[in-house]
């Protein structure tokens, strides 16, 4: 019975050290990301969605630029779709992108949310 019971602890505390090699930390995984290898940080955007409106109609960036766009949902259940960016984000999520392309992108409400949903529209200006 001894014998069991340091095995049993010996493997307990092999897999708590191995648990603690392999990964990465939230440090590592912030420098190793493009927007802080190129000493720059994302530009943060917040979009707040409720029936039937988005509070930014237009949103301007400049090209290169990487964008990190968060979509919430006040109200309702929405998600935003980027034309010409084939991106889609999601109520409540962020999703981050290079905005590669210049030109003006309609977004639109990409989940049907009622009557004003046609209403939900908004531009990306990428200069």
């Amino acid at each position: 019975m001894k014998k069991w019971m340091a095995l049993s602890g010996l493997l307990l505390a092999a897999m708590l050290i191995a648990s603690g090699c392999g990964g990465k930390n939230n440090k590592e995984e912030a420098s190793s990301s493009p927007a802080a290898a190129g000493g720059g940080a994302a530009k943060a955007i917040t979009i707040d969605a409720t029936n039937f409106k988005f509070d930014q109609e237009e949103i301007k960036v400049k090209k290169g630029e990487e964008v990190s766009i968060t979509l919430k949902n006040s109200q309702g259940n929405h998600a935003i779709k980027i034309e010409g960016y084939d991106k889609e984000i999601k109520g409540n999520a962020t999703v981050t992108f290079v905005a590669d392309k210049a030109g003006e992108f309609k977004y639109i409400c990409s989940i049907f949310c009622g009557k004003g949903h046609n209403d939900m529209v908004g531009k990306l200006i990428v200069e």
